[in-house]
């Protein structure tokens, strides 16, 4: 009994490797939650009832290639 006080899977050897996981664990979910914070405001700026027109106008531009007639493309090189 004491042996897997020790060194079982919740035993004091696998203490550090249990807070290690954790801590890994919150970095991702702060990632995952900042991406999340991130689509909701885009969801919220293409609702319906009232769209935001600058990201109206960037998806149009990005996924249709559409130019209001007096707008000039300017083609940059990498």
């Amino acid at each position: 009994m004491g042996g897997l006080a020790v060194a079982g899977p919740s035993g004091l050897l696998a203490w550090s490797e249990n807070l290690s996981l954790r801590d890994q664990r919150q970095a991702q979910l702060s990632v995952l939650v900042e991406e999340r914070d991130a689509l909701k405001n885009r969801v919220a700026l293409l609702n319906p009832d009232h769209a935001d027109p600058d990201m109206v106008g960037e998806l149009l531009r990005s996924q249709m290639n559409v130019v209001h007639p007096d707008e000039v493309v300017v083609q940059l090189e990498d």
